[in-house]
């Protein structure tokens, strides 16, 4: 241990771990110090929330870090996101909607072992020239004008270690917030509980149908990210390497107390009663429970992401909204991603002042623009029809727009990001804008959507926008082209809101199917028939709609 480093970071979890790498990767003469509290290998158990990845995070991990043929030989691949709704016919999976891929996504994902992935990190780290220390509690950082200094405990001993770059890697510990004070609440208000199960839970073997059996090649639905949803909550089954299986309730407490959940034996009464196939097929296997974690409320904002003063956070010492969607490996990678790019400015000696103020505005800016896609959106959760068609279209937005922008580095492109979000008519702006009237849509559509739908499979990719939008992943564009091709997406983007909209308002309240409707001024609530900038019909769209629309599709 030296005295004195380029990068401190406080924390050496799957944030910090990631981001020794990609630091390491653009800066091979740096000189990084991680100091993790853990006193020994991260355990094989479940220590953390988040072990699916989706695809922002997963080119990040494969691509930009470099560990695809590691993910590919000694994790499992992951094979979508697979709902199951039709809440009436929760003791008979085959009767449920499906949605999910009828076969394995071009791009790949993965289901992580947090343990065994966190502690390849640690050696890959170690091996690039890091140093890493375990038993190291952070106590608090001194400011200087040139050099920061990290206060810490080791084996019963003060450290003082100096440093360019402090970076807050520690978790909920949080040690900046806290010490900094810029901690920050969030309205979303969600409990979580989850645990593993020695062994594996397939749900593709709950049926004795041989018709729904083979619907599927074995395996997809077992490698999916399985979620089981009615109205306040979802249960998922994630597998791991391990052979063992994740399983986790998360629920808003005004349709489920969390003290109806929080411990083992109430885990399993609450499955029991809401979940009653899953029970029956779980249900005798307590014994086999390995670990029991639960967190409260655990959605948080922060004040301040990242200083010119050469400081920052990352992961869950920032900020976290909700794991639908496993978003927090993405929110890890544009992380790491503008911290790399600020401290690689820094140590080229660059000013990085106009940097720091932009990256931080993006950050809070995507994270607030998916607050409404969770806020008050669990109470829709046993509405089938809405929930179809959420899904979709939360998807459409993240292909088209965040994950685009990630794959193509569009994050620290600075023309890139002034031309999306500089002011408030720049497109960034407007897909919030757009999006929110969406999720608001869906909660007034929620009185109205009572049909008891079953029997049904939605294929994400039956959608022609959808298979455009994931298949563009893979497509690198210059600057001018890939400012091109966002706006080219969004506009596809607004056509499936206008559509969707008109199918639901002719639903809801009989309007005419030939209604113009302007996407960012939509309200189920108080209609516009004539509204100034209205969308027309669109046949190819509505026949994209017509593959997860299960009214009678309204003919123009």
């Amino acid at each position: 241990m030296k005295e004195q480093y380029d990068v401190i970071l406080m924390g050496g979890g799957l944030a910090g771990l990631t981001l020794s790498l990609q630091l390491r990767q653009e800066n091979p003469d740096i000189s990084i110090l991680i100091l993790e509290q853990r006193k020994s290998d991260a355990p094989t158990a479940a220590h953390k929330v988040g072990e699916s990845t989706v695809e922002l995070g997963t080119y990040y991990l494969r691509e930009v870090l470099g560990l695809k043929d590691y993910l590919d030989a000694e994790q499992l691949p992951k094979h979508g996101l697979r709902f199951f709704f039709s809440p009436k016919h929760k003791d008979n999976i085959e009767r449920r909607v499906e949605l999910g891929p009828r076969e394995r996504l071009p791009i790949p994902s993965h289901q992580l072992d947090r343990g065994s992935f966190e502690n390849e990190l640690i050696r890959r780290s170690k091996a690039s020239g890091n140093e890493f220390i375990s038993g190291a509690r952070v106590k608090g950082v001194e400011f200087g004008e040139e050099f920061h200094t990290v206060n810490f405990m080791h084996n019963g001993e003060a450290h003082n270690i100096q440093a360019r770059w402090t970076i807050d890697c520690t978790g909920r510990g949080a040690v900046l917030k806290r010490q900094m004070d810029f901690q920050k609440p969030v309205e979303h208000n969600i409990n979580a509980v989850w645990f593993r199960v020695k062994g594996e839970i397939d749900v593709h073997e709950w049926s004795s149908n041989q018709k729904w059996s083979d619907f599927l090649k074995p395996g997809l639905r077992r490698l999916g990210t399985v979620h089981l949803m009615d109205t306040g909550y979802w249960l998922w089954f994630i597998p791991l390497s391990s052979g063992n299986t994740s399983v986790g309730i998360v629920a808003d407490p005004r349709f489920h107390e969390f003290t109806d959940f929080n411990t083992k034996e109430k885990a399993f009464e609450w499955i029991k009663k809401n979940e009653p196939q899953a029970y029956e097929k779980i249900g005798s296997r307590q014994d086999d429970v390995l670990d029991f974690l639960f967190l409260k409320h655990y959605s948080h904002h922060s004040g301040k992401i990242y200083s010119e003063d050469r400081w920052a956070v990352t992961g869950d010492s920032g900020v976290f909204l909700d794991p639908l969607y496993s978003p927090g490996t993405d929110f890890i990678s544009m992380n790491n991603t503008w911290i790399t790019d600020l401290v690689t400015r820094d140590l080229k000696g660059e000013p990085i002042f106009i940097h720091a103020d932009v990256y931080e505005k993006t950050h809070f800016g995507i994270f607030e623009h998916w607050i409404p896609t969770y806020l008050d959106k669990y109470q829709l959760m046993g509405n089938t029809q809405i929930m179809v068609a959420k899904i979709f279209w939360d998807w459409a937005v993240y292909w088209s727009f965040f994950t685009l922008l990630f794959t193509n580095k569009g994050y620290t492109n600075l023309r890139v990001l002034k031309s999306l979000f500089a002011n408030n008519d720049a497109l960034g702006r407007k897909v919030g804008v757009l999006n929110k009237n969406v999720q608001d849509m869906f909660i007034a559509w929620r009185p109205y959507d009572t049909a008891d739908i079953t029997d049904r499979y939605v294929d994400p990719f039956d959608l022609k926008c959808l298979r455009d939008f994931h298949h563009g992943l893979e497509v690198q564009y210059d600057t001018a082209g890939l400012l091109d091709k966002v706006q080219e997406n969004i506009k596809v983007v607004e056509r499936l809101a206008a559509e969707l909209f008109r199918q639901v308002s002719h639903q809801v309240h009989g309007t005419p199917l030939d209604m113009p409707v302007d996407p960012y001024t939509m309200d189920l609530n108080n209609i516009n028939e004539n509204p100034e900038n209205g969308i027309l019909p669109d046949e190819e769209m509505r026949q994209d709609l017509s593959s997860m629309w299960f009214y009678d599709m309204a003919e123009a």
